[in-house]
Formats: structure tokens, C-alpha cells, sequence
């Protein structure tokens, strides 16, 4: 595409919609930037980018700017958006960050190995980067992860592969994305409200397949993925490819014996399967955590890689923060941070992980219903202890389905309600217990992000073993 003087509106400031502002106004397009906000950071981040030649306007992000030839959006802008109807009216294409990078690829890109799913994408599509580069491929870990893929792909730095994490909303706008492989991890309801039906999500998540050339992964105990794998427009001689906790089929990768291996990308895989690694080298080794392994480790193979490199890179990699993090062991009880568990899906593996529990819920439950997961997870749990906005629903599953388990309702949203809830759990628990702070709701009641909450719990804890000291 030429875009010399072409007129593209950039819908949202912020993490997307600022580099491609600047990419796109460095390929000599006139860029209009519309924000919702009139914030002081927004004022800001404005003048940044006037100095540009872009133009910014703010307090309106429903108007459609004269002459607009193309809108590029942030991936949160919902598909309602007044902007979006008056684009459709006028007959103006709305990519997303996601397809602008895909389209601004040179001829000798890097292939794109993509990740989605409801929990795990982060945790999975580094484990896959750690694995590439132990197999000593230039690649890095990109997309909805936090690092751009828009630098990724117009930056000078060359890579033999991509590690894509990919969300609900970026694949809704990026239709013409066609990775290499890719994964669906998981499917349960979440941002609902975003994109208005469990179908709906559903069908977004399975764009990731559309158009793979040799693999698309799916989770064989989650029938959706394998679904959207059966719907998915491919490549002539692409695979579907399983990855279970149990002994695998052909064309699957799984568990057999405290050992991962392979029987898909191997010779007379219906008579041979390759060890890849051990679980204990599955950092940590939670059900969800080796699922998430088996799903990179088949990514990888996808590309080609060798199966100890597969070990190697599983070895090496760390978890980030406050995905199932150790944080301490005091007076005999273990304690947890699980703060990325923010809906009842990822909150439900997690529990699943330990026995026995005190749990620690709550925050913004975000249209969720708990039944389910207290149904699942009532048999581990010692005790609970409930925060933020929403804990009342959860207590009411908890009423309903484990009404012998004690609850402790923290009525309190100050800055010491998170050591509140540490003490009480600890006054619950009994030496051998894990005391998991998987909250099942976002925190948005209570913490600035997870990343606070999680670091408030960590706070409490270690205070805590001070006075054990």
C-alpha cells in the first residue's frame, strides 16, 4: 500500500494506538488520533505527538474525521463504537494494531507462531520464546504480551520467528492474519460484555486458525478448540494438532509417566512418541502450567525444533509475577500469589493445584457467576476469605454449594485490607495448607491492576513471616 498522503484515523491513545500513530505517520500518512479521554496524561501524550504532525483530538472518540480512509483501533475500542457505525456507513476499513503489523510485514519476515486462549497466553507464548531460543532462533515474545508488534515487525532488528500473543479483541480486528501455527489453550465465557455473546467470543478466538499453514494446536479436554480447528479455512496440509494431561493419540502431544512427549511430529507416530522433557522441568508444574507447555512445546515442533531444546527452553523459562507465585512458607503454611487468576476459569485451575486450601477471592466479578467453581474446588478448601466489591457473590455460591466451609467476609477496601485478609487466612490455615490468593474478578475495585494486588498480598506475607522470624 502507498501511504504517502493517505488519511488514516487512529482510534484510542495508549499502548497500540500511540506506535501506530508514529508508524504510520513516519510512512507519510496524515494521521488523526481521536481519544475519548481528556485526561492530563492524555494532554501529554497529545503534544508528544503534534510534535510529529499528528493531530490529536480529544474528549471525542465518536466522530468519524473528514476524508478518514482507514481507521486502525486500539483492540479495547468495543465493535459498538458510534465511530465504528459511521466508518461502516462511509465505507472505511477498521483494522486493529494487529492487522496494521501483519500488513507492514517486508518480504522476508519472520514467521508468526500465535497464541490465544481465555488464561495461559502470557505464561505460554514465553515458555515458547524461551524454547525458540534455546534452539538458538532469533525471536522475541510480542503482541497483546506488552512489546508492540508493530516495532516488532517494522524494526531493525531481524528475527527467524515470532512468539504471538493474541487476544479476543486484536483478532476481531485483524482479518487477515495467517500465522504459520497456532494455539487455542482454552475457551470459557469472558469479556462477554466486549463482545456480546459466547459465540461471538468464541468465533473471534478461532480467527487465530484461519489460514495456518502447518499446524493449529488445540486442547483435547476443551472440545471448543477442537471445534474451532474443525471450522477453520487452512492450508492444504495443515494439522490439527492435540495436546492432552493424559497419554496421547497419534498427532498429539501429552503426559506418559512424568515425562512429555510427542507423538506428533515423529516418525510412525502411530507406533512412537519422543520425550521432550520431564514435568519437574515445568516451572511450576501445576495441571494448567503443564498444559501450557505441552501447548508451546508443540508450537515449537511445529517450527522444527528439536526436542531438547524443547527441555532447555522449559528449564530456563520463569514465570512472571503473580502467575501461581511462591510467595513464602510461614509456621509450616505455604502462600501463594495467583492475581492474574482474574476470572472463575483461570481461578478454578489454579485451585486445582493444591489441597488443602485457603482461599483467598473477590474484586470485580465482571457479569461471572461462581457455582461452578466453588462446586469444583469445595472438597480442597479449609477455609475462604473474602475481598473487594463482588465477594457476595461468591459467597453465595459458597452458601449454596459448601456451606460447611468456614468464610471470613472482609468488609473493608482500605490499604490494609489485603493484610487483613493475609492474617485471616493464616488464622484458618493449619501447617501443610496453602493459603492461594486466586481472586476469580479482576481488582480493579480495590488495586490499580493485578500487578498491585498481587504485590499488596506478597507485602502482607512477608510481613507476616517477619513477626515468625
Amino acid at each position: 500500500m502507498n501511504w504517502q498522503g493517505k488519511r488514516v484515523t487512529v482510534a484510542g491513545l495508549g499502548v497500540s494506538g500511540i506506535p501506530a500513530a508514529r508508524v504510520l505517520r513516519g510512512l507519510g500518512a496524515e494521521v488523526t488520533v481521536v481519544n475519548d479521554g481528556d485526561d492530563e496524561r492524555s494532554r501529554a501524550q497529545a503534544a508528544e505527538l503534534d510534535g510529529l504532525g499528528i493531530t490529536v483530538r480529544l474528549g471525542d472518540g465518536a466522530t468519524l474525521p473528514e476524508g478518514t480512509e482507514l481507521i486502525v483501533t486500539a483492540p479495547g475500542w468495543r465493535p459498538d463504537k458510534p465511530l465504528f457505525a459511521a466508518a461502516a456507513e462511509a465505507g472505511v476499513d477498521v483494522w486493529g494494531d494487529v492487522e496494521l503489523a501483519w500488513r507492514l510485514r517486508g518480504p522476508d519476515a519472520a514467521p508468526w507462531l500465535a497464541v490465544t486462549g481465555t488464561n495461559g497466553k502470557t505464561t505460554t507464548v514465553r515458555m515458547l520464546a524461551s524454547i525458540l531460543a534455546a534452539a538458538g532462533l532469533r525471536t522475541a515474545a510480542v503482541g497483546n504480551i506488552g512489546v508492540s508488534l508493530l516495532d516488532a515487525v517494522t524494526g531493525a532488528e531481524k528475527y527467524d520467528v515470532l512468539a504471538v500473543e493474541l487476544s479476543s479483541y486484536q483478532l476481531h480486528w485483524a482479518p487477515s492474519l495467517r500465522a504459520h501455527s497456532a494455539a487455542v489453550l482454552n475457551v470459557a465465557p469472558d469479556h462477554l460484555d466486549w463482545h456480546g455473546s459466547m459465540e461471538a467470543y468464541a468465533t473471534d478466538k478461532g480467527r487465530i486458525y484461519e489460514g495456518n499453514t502447518v499446524a493449529c494446536v488445540y486442547n483435547a479436554a476443551d472440545p471448543c478448540t477442537e471445534e474451532l480447528v474443525r471450522a477453520a479455512d487452512v492450508e492444504e496440509g495443515c494439522r490439527a494438532i492435540g495436546f492432552t494431561l493424559g497419554t496421547p493419540g497419534p498427532s498429539q502431544l501429552g503426559v506418559v509417566d512424568g515425562i512429555l512427549v510427542d507423538r506428533a511430529f515423529v516418525e510412525n507416530r502411530r507406533e512412537r512418541a519422543q520425550e521432550l522433557a520431564q514435568l519437574s522441568d515445568v516451572n511450576p508444574p501445576a495441571p494448567h502450567n503443564i498444559a501450557n507447555a505441552l501447548a508451546a512445546a508443540a508450537l515449537a515442533r511445529a517450527f522444527g525444533v528439536a526436542p531438547a531444546a524443547v527441555r532447555d527452553g522449559l528449564r530456563s523459562f520463569r514465570p512472571d509475577p503473580h502467575r501461581i507465585e511462591l510467595v513464602a512458607e510461614v509456621a509450616g503454611i505455604t502462600y501463594v500469589d495467583d492475581s492474574k487468576a482474574t476470572n472463575t476459569h483461570a481461578a478454578e485451575a489454579s485451585l486445582a493445584a493444591y489441597d488443602p486450601i485457603v482461599w483467598i477471592a473477590g474484586g470485580l466479578a465482571k457479569g461471572a457467576v461462581f457455582d461452578e467453581l466453588v462446586m469444583a474446588s469445595a472438597k480442597r478448601l479449609r477455609g475462604v476469605v473474602l475481598i473487594g466489591a463482588d465477594r457476595a457473590l461468591i459467597g453465595e455460591a459458597l452458601a449454596r454449594h459448601a456451606p460447611e466451609v468456614p468464610v471470613v467476609d472482609l468488609d473493608r477496601t482500605d490499604t490494609g485490607a489485603m493484610s487483613a485478609a493475609v492474617r485471616e487466612a493464616a488464622r484458618l490455615a493449619q501447617p501443610g495448607d496453602t493459603v492461594l490468593m486466586a481472586p476469580a474478578c479482576a481488582s480493579m475495585d480495590m488495586f490499580v491492576n493485578y500487578n498491585k494486588r498481587g504485590e499488596a498480598f506478597a507485602d502482607a506475607v512477608h510481613a507476616l513471616a517477619a513477626e515468625h522470624a
